[in-house]
């Protein structure tokens, strides 16, 4: 290879433009990806420019990138620096909600099947890869975001607007806050509406790439509301392996559906137990998770294994993602949370426009 070979920008983007982004399927150039490109003599400096911190195929893409560009005849050096610009969801900025990029609801058909700890795990995994993450909690009856997050209070009021807590760098805003403990919310539909757009438009949440919402169980009045406070860009279905856990899994997924909000994906919690001799028991059955995916063509983007450490980090407010983060739990909660980030920014770039739905009162 000639070193007095002259390199261009013209030749290092051709090379790019061959490298596709995995999640998205085009290009890096096409998608304007590549920033900052400079050449100086044989070493080519670029940045490549995410659509999300939290992107999984982070070392696929860097890697065909430096392979393209050191094919070039005059390069003998390749550096390449990553940052990232999530795509919002236009839909929501066209509601007059300009702060947020995307919102993501985490649901359930029926309770105990672990929704809040997948909620907290991919929200603090995300903002633990540098994104701007907001966690609200709307299961309205049961509040236990503030105790999972380990925050108590919220700051005081500012120009009108109710300040979120903030712990782990993800913003936090529960009903929680609001009540005494242990005091019963004992409300009809028109209260819960009510609250869940205060939530919504009355928290100075600030710039966010991505607003998690803990859902209640089942299909009623609070997702319904949630739907007419902002367009929700995709939902994320827990469930357990076991056959009645799947039924009412099912329903909350053809509520989505119905709703016309994306399914990202399916995550089986509680999955199964490792002993400590390296055999798995299936305490909940095996692969309905996989099943339901199958059935309903959405896929399964997680199998979160039981482990004791996962309870204990919820009841004392370290998210397992932060305080055991080499364990099998953490590592399939990171997963999930990576692969619903790809998902939302795939629907992001491709622009998807959904019905809107209106629910006559």
């Amino acid at each position: 290879m000639s070193k007095q070979t002259k390199v261009t920008k013209e030749n290092v983007l051709a090379a790019l433009s061959k490298v596709l982004d995995p999640e998205l399927k085009k290009d890096l150039v096409s998608l304007n990806m590549i920033k900052d490109l400079q050449i100086r003599n044989d070493k080519v400096q670029f940045q490549i420019q995410l659509t999300t911190p939290a992107g999984p195929l982070r070392d696929q893409i860097e890697a065909e990138a430096r392979e393209a560009v050191e094919s070039l005849a005059g390069v003998s050096e390749v550096e390449i620096e990553f940052s990232a610009d999530v795509p919002a969801d236009s839909r929501i900025g066209e509601k007059g909600i300009k702060s947020m990029r995307n919102t993501i609801a985490i649901a359930s058909g029926k309770g105990g099947v672990g929704k809040s700890t997948v909620a907290v795990n991919i929200a603090v995994a995300l903002a633990k890869t540098g994104a701007k993450v907001g966690l609200l909690d709307a299961d309205i009856y049961g509040p236990n975001i503030p105790t999972m997050m380990g925050v108590e209070n919220m700051p005081e009021p500012q120009g009108g607007k109710m300040i979120p807590a903030e712990s782990y760098g993800v913003k936090v805003m529960s009903i929680g806050f609001l009540v005494q403990p242990n005091q019963p919310i004992i409300w009809r539909g028109p209260m819960l509406h009510s609250a869940i757009q205060q939530f919504i438009n009355d928290v100075a949440w600030g710039d966010l790439d991505y607003l998690i919402v803990d859902l209640p169980p089942g299909t009623g009045d609070a997702q319904l509301s949630l739907a007419q406070s902002v367009p929700l860009s995709g939902g994320v279905i827990v469930t357990l392996p076991q056959n009645v856990s799947l039924e009412d899994a099912r329903r909350g997924l053809e509520m989505f559906r119905t709703m016309d909000i994306p399914v990202l994906g399916i995550v089986e919690n509680m999955s199964y137990l490792e002993m400590p001799d390296g055999n798995r028991v299936d305490v909940f059955g095996h692969g309905g998770g996989k099943k339901l995916a199958g059935d309903t063509g959405v896929d399964l983007i997680g199998e979160v294994p039981m482990d004791a450490i996962v309870r204990v980090s919820g009841d004392s407010g370290k998210p397992v993602v932060l305080e055991n983060p080499e364990s099998d739990a953490a590592k399939a909660f990171v997963a999930v949370a990576e692969k619903v980030a790809a998902k939302i920014s795939v629907l992001a770039m491709e622009g998807k426009k959904h019905i809107p739905l209106e629910i006559v009162e």
